[in-house]
């Protein structure tokens, strides 16, 4: 059942957690089972208010998005520049949720009954911290410094990577990073990409579950929704601005060790 702590400390959680590489979902499934708020109310609630971090990141980089709105048709002057821009921006973006598209389609009642519970998260968080050490263990060329640099095979590996964060706890903001560190972006970069690849893939992920599951709302929930909608946009606001500033002067291994040291609690000490 929905209430004013409840709907608090889940947008709370999903603005801190959804934009850096410790999966949001993995753990809004946790602290939702701490809560004792489960159910298909709560998986659609968490839905939703993903939509309200998707906002954040589309107002922090609100220039970036108005730049790839196409002005001038199919001729648009970004395919020469080669720019992250206009439709050659859009095209890319596309390139990127493509293979998560397909990917959910074809195993959202898989994921949804069988991975959704926090063993399936625990391991997840372990998988996950170890590939973000692996990825800072290497030493890797720098292809790409800025947006505007990224070519359509990075941004096709970095797609393809993201489909392993359908798996709840694997994060989608760790998995798309690793996939730009292993092709070339530096930290920035890597995590920019992030953010921008992550507003048409939740954007559709989110409508495709509303549409599923709306219905399980009633009329008083709306109040609940819209709180929590903007708790997490504010949260969100303040974490992915933090976490740039962070990555300038850190590596992603503090976010690797919090993982690895989540998973084992988890996976030793949850009621069964």
């Amino acid at each position: 059942m929905l209430d004013i702590w409840t709907t608090v400390i889940l947008g709370i959680v999903e603005g801190l957690t959804e934009f850096i590489p410790v999966s949001s979902t993995g753990h809004l499934i946790l602290v939702g089972h701490l809560l004792h708020f489960k159910g298909r109310v709560a998986d659609t609630f968490e839905v939703v208010i993903q939509l309200g971090a998707i906002l954040a990141v589309i107002f922090l980089y609100r220039r970036r998005f108005l730049d790839l709105l196409p002005r001038k048709g199919w001729a648009d002057p970004s395919w020469i520049r080669r720019r992250l821009v206009g439709i050659r921006g859009c095209i890319f973006l596309g390139l990127t949720t493509l293979p998560a598209l397909v990917v959910g389609q074809l195993a959202y009642p898989f994921i949804k009954s069988r991975l959704f519970n926090p063993l399936s998260v625990a391991l997840a968080l372990a998988v996950g911290g170890l590939g973000l050490l692996w990825v800072e263990s290497r030493s890797w060329r720098i292809k790409a410094a800025s947006l505007d640099r990224i070519q359509w095979q990075q941004a096709i590996f970095i797609g393809i990577l993201q489909c392993f964060s359908m798996w709840p706890g694997i994060s989608r903001a760790g998995a798309t990073i690793i996939g730009g560190l292993l092709s070339g972006l530096d930290r920035k970069t890597a995590a920019e990409y992030s953010f921008l690849a992550a507003v048409p893939v939740m954007m559709a992920a989110t409508g495709y579950d509303l549409m599923k599951s709306w219905t399980y709302f009633k009329l008083g929930d709306l109040y609940f929704l819209g709180l929590g909608f903007v708790v997490s946009f504010v949260v969100a606001a303040f974490t992915v601005a933090a976490f740039i500033s962070l990555l300038q002067r850190w590596t992603l291994k503090p976010f690797a060790w919090y993982r690895l040291a989540l998973a084992p609690i988890i996976w030793f000490f949850w009621p069964r």
